[in-house]
């Protein structure tokens, strides 16, 4: 999954001269073993992530300076280097996490895909760093350039958390930057909750996101037993604050898949991811749809809301034997299936 190179970190391994001049903070959309290219050819860096399935490969491969969660923790770094994530709120985001762990003079670095945002170097940076340089550009990618020049505050996850209202259950939803269901309700997620009618047991809301489908279910029915799981840490804060906010209580926790749940369940509900950075990625979906009749009590349910022209009926049908459409629009699916 992670083991090519990425056109930018192609790109990248054309100035390891400059960027292994001093242990960098490495973080943003980590998709390949870039870390270990910068090791290579210099001090290794030090790894932040997010991205709870980067972590655990890159420990399985024996990186022991990563960390996992929703900002790096407090010892200083040389320099950074951020790969520009997907949405650009949370490019805000993470520098607002990394520089304050830098000194004045520090070198800054930000290399993206071209069409990912990462055009958009200078304008992120200009709050920090007086001139900003492109040193590179190849393969659809780029690499800019910049010196830190204004110390940041420091950082509080508080001031990033954002809210809106979901009226129809009367809950308070928080969000993160990059968090899907970030800034409104999604209209897959809204048809989701329209279609579910009464839940009992213990159910898992596979990939939480900001924690919508859970609160809900939970508002709707307070006796059941939830477990949200996702791999983003920015995702599983923002489904821990929006339960906080309304009053639920849920076990919130990182799980690649359902590697790292345990038991089975009454009822799996999900809107599921279909997009990695800037690709679409479909392995996530297809082995929870192989593999979730194993983690349901006979009887139990598979629920969820896909684009309509994704071919999920056909791999939920192999593993289940069945799927049942419950609601269509001309956007989006509801499937069931019983095992």
């Amino acid at each position: 999954m992670f083991e090519a190179l990425t056109p930018v970190s192609e790109m990248l391994t054309r100035n390891l001269d400059i960027l292994s001049r001093q242990p960098l903070l490495v973080c943003g959309l980590l998709e390949d073993n870039l870390p270990g290219l910068l090791a290579e050819a210099g001090p290794a860096p030090r790894v932040f992530t997010t991205d709870f399935r980067y972590f655990q490969w890159q420990q399985a491969q024996g990186l022991t300076d990563i960390e996992f969660g929703t900002s790096p923790g407090p010892s200083a770094a040389a320099g950074l280097l951020l790969l520009m994530p997907k949405a650009k709120a949370e490019a805000e985001y993470l520098l607002a996490a990394c520089l304050p762990l830098l000194a004045a003079g520090a070198p800054v670095f930000i290399a993206g895909d071209n069409k990912g945002g990462v055009k958009s170097a200078p304008k992120l940076l200009a709050p920090y760093c007086g001139q900003v340089n492109k040193l590179d550009s190849a393969r659809r990618a780029s690499l800019y350039q910049a010196e830190l020049t204004t110390l940041p505050a420091p950082f509080a996850l508080a001031d990033w958390i954002s809210r809106y209202p979901l009226e129809e259950e009367q809950l308070q939803i928080c969000a993160l930057p990059g968090v899907f269901s970030a800034a409104h309700l999604d209209s897959g997620s809204r048809l989701l909750l329209k279609t579910i009618s009464s839940l009992k047991g213990r159910v898992l809301d596979f990939g939480c996101g900001a924690g919508v489908i859970g609160a809900s279910l939970l508002k709707r029915h307070p006796e059941l037993t939830l477990e949200c799981i996702d791999i983003n840490a920015l995702a599983l804060e923002a489904s821990r604050a929006t339960l906080a906010e309304n009053q639920l209580d849920a076990k919130v926790y990182a799980s690649d898949g359902l590697k790292q749940v345990s038991g089975k369940f009454n009822h799996i509900i999900t809107n599921p991811p279909f997009h990695a950075g800037l690709r679409t990625f479909y392995h996530t979906t297809e082995t929870l749809l192989s593999s979730a009749a194993d983690y349901l009590v006979p009887g139990g349910s598979l629920i969820l809301v896909a684009n309509a022209f994704l071919p999920y009926p056909e791999l939920i049908e192999k593993s289940f034997g069945h799927c049942e459409t419950l609601a269509a629009t001309g956007k989006f699916r509801i499937y069931r299936a019983r095992r």
